[in-house]
């Protein structure tokens, strides 16, 4: 008997505290699944990893808010040409609504009112240009305004004898402003062979995605061009492609590490590296403006 009451009393102290009540649901937004390597990571992790996951060292996507904190010296960045927005020139509506309503409302995912931020910053205490373009913003697309801010930028550029870093993250040419748009790939090149003339250094960084009018203008025009790992570079992107002449291409062959194979990038540079591969290309590198 007394056998049975001590197994009762065990039986009932392992049910103390018990609840039917449902518990609690674990806060959303605290996991990632990492596209690379399928594992599921603490985002705050992740997040202190500079947005790169430390399992497989996939790059994850950031905006342009995240970029400068990771690149330039803390508070150096002098944004320039603030306010600077689209005209709509073509009057443009899909599906009912109209462009500038898109931009708006794009401005509440992005760091600023268009798709690039320009400005003067330090890099490891060198002072240059830097344009970092938006991907939270329509995709990272060059409309009229992307234009004319890389083209302010390598004016300064000029005129102060200051480096030009271009950080890119595009979908391409903005198909709202049509030829307009397109017109961008050519000011936008004629800019930075002005500035090669001037003897000006210009670094350009392609991440994960640089696709469309961009890749087809300046962001393949660097003195040196560097890719973060595994990004996709490229022109058309592969389902397009695909879809145009039925024909499956090899496999990664819009990624860094098959474009630095094949010459089209000069190097291929973690995101914990960045800062200080910049800082030692201006030094050793650096061109003397006449």
């Amino acid at each position: 008997m007394s056998i049975i009451k001590t197994m009762a009393k065990h039986s009932k102290s392992q049910w103390d505290g018990f609840s039917l009540k449902p518990r609690k649901e674990m806060p959303e937004g605290l996991w990632l699944k990492c596209p690379g390597c399928a594992k599921l990571l603490f985002k705050k992790a992740v997040e202190e990893n500079l947005n790169v996951c430390p399992e497989c060292n996939y790059h994850f996507r950031i905006g342009a808010e995240e970029r400068l904190k990771y690149l330039v010296d803390e508070g150096s960045f002098e944004e320039i040409l603030t306010d600077m927005v689209t005209a709509d020139p073509l009057n443009f509506t899909y599906k009912g609504t109209k462009y500038k309503e898109r931009a708006k409302a794009a401005e509440k995912t992005a760091a600023g009112k268009e798709a690039m931020l320009v400005g003067k910053a330090f890099i490891k205490g060198r002072p240059l240009m830097l344009g970092v373009m938006d991907f939270n913003y329509l995709g990272g697309s060059m409309g009229a305004v992307v234009g004319e801010k890389l083209c302010t930028a390598v004016e300064m550029a000029m005129k102060e004898s200051l480096p030009l870093v271009v950080v890119s993250s595009t979908g391409g040419a903005r198909m709202h402003e049509g030829v307009v748009s397109l017109g961008q790939m050519a000011k936008t090149s004629a800019a930075l062979a002005r500035f090669d003339d001037h003897g000006g250094f210009f670094i350009s960084v392609l991440t994960d995605p640089t696709t469309g009018g961009v890749t087809a203008s300046f962001a393949m025009l660097g003195d040196i061009i560097i890719a973060e790992p595994q990004a996709l570079i490229g022109f058309a992107g592969p389902r397009t492609i695909y879809e145009t002449i039925k024909v499956e291409l090899p496999k990664g062959f819009q990624r860094a590490e098959f474009l630095l194979e094949h010459g089209f990038v000069d190097m291929i540079v973690h995101r914990k590296d960045l800062r200080s591969e910049i800082a030692r290309l201006i030094d050793y590198c650096g061109k003397n403006p006449t």
